[in-house]
């Protein structure tokens, strides 16, 4: 992790995300004032599940992953963390502590924003606490969606949504399988390591993916999606 200042050459020197368009001149200043703005290299911690938080994160660069901390070495993802997104937002509103953890996948820039500010310019600003709560129930909506699948679905079921959620971000990022190791795809659909390499490789066979090295291509995106139907 490394703080960025207007001397450095990767410094951001305006917040430019829609949510923060809506702020008065008064209170972008006081986001300003209150922000520091750091590079987190690959592979760094970002928030800590049950660490004090004093601050919210919004990333302006790269991706990462939200994820929860069981005993061991158990965890469930719960989502990837772009662009645009804040990270521990419910620090502000709610618990002190930072309910998931969340590791870098790539190189990240973002800002820590005091969450002093973020509750200031929420309670004064109807369209950005408007637009922060929509945001934080799409966020939810997912985790919801993702717990029902792990609740209520076969492990195969469980694999398919992940690799289809997956799919959705390739796009963007065409390297988003490569970034994740099988435990860690693993963790997504709340399966051991050892279930999802088999179930892979039986897709791999059925011709719905191919596997190359450590990425994964989807060939029939229909039939994964008619797996996570019938679950």
């Amino acid at each position: 992790m490394q703080q960025i200042t207007e001397t450095d050459q990767n410094f951001i020197c305006d917040i430019q995300a829609p949510c923060f368009q809506m702020l008065t001149e008064e209170e972008v200043m006081l986001v300003r004032s209150s922000r520091t703005q750091l590079l987190f290299r690959k592979g760094d911690t970002l928030t800590k599940q049950g660490a004090f938080a004093s601050y919210v994160l919004f990333i302006i660069k790269g991706i990462a992953r939200q994820y929860l901390e069981g005993e061991g070495n158990k965890s469930y993802n719960l989502r990837i963390i772009r662009p645009g997104e804040f990270v521990g937002l419910s620090s502000a509103f709610s618990s002190p502590t930072y309910n998931y953890s969340s590791l870098a996948l790539t190189d990240c820039q973002a800002f820590l924003v005091e969450k002093s500010a973020i509750e200031k310019v929420a309670k004064q600003n109807g369209a950005f606490s408007f637009s922060i709560i929509k945001r934080y129930c799409e966020q939810n909506n997912n985790v919801f969606e993702s717990l029902s699948s792990v609740l209520y679905k076969q492990m195969n079921g469980r694999l398919a949504d992940v690799l289809l959620y997956l799919e959705g971000i390739k796009a963007e990022y065409p390297e988003i399988f490569q970034l994740l190791s099988r435990k860690e795809i693993a963790d997504f659909a709340g399966i051991s390591t050892e279930s999802a390499v088999k179930l892979l490789k039986t897709f791999e066979k059925e011709n719905i993916i191919a596997l190359k090295e450590k990425d994964i291509f989807i060939n029939q995106p229909e039939k994964l999606e008619m797996i996570s139907r019938n679950g």
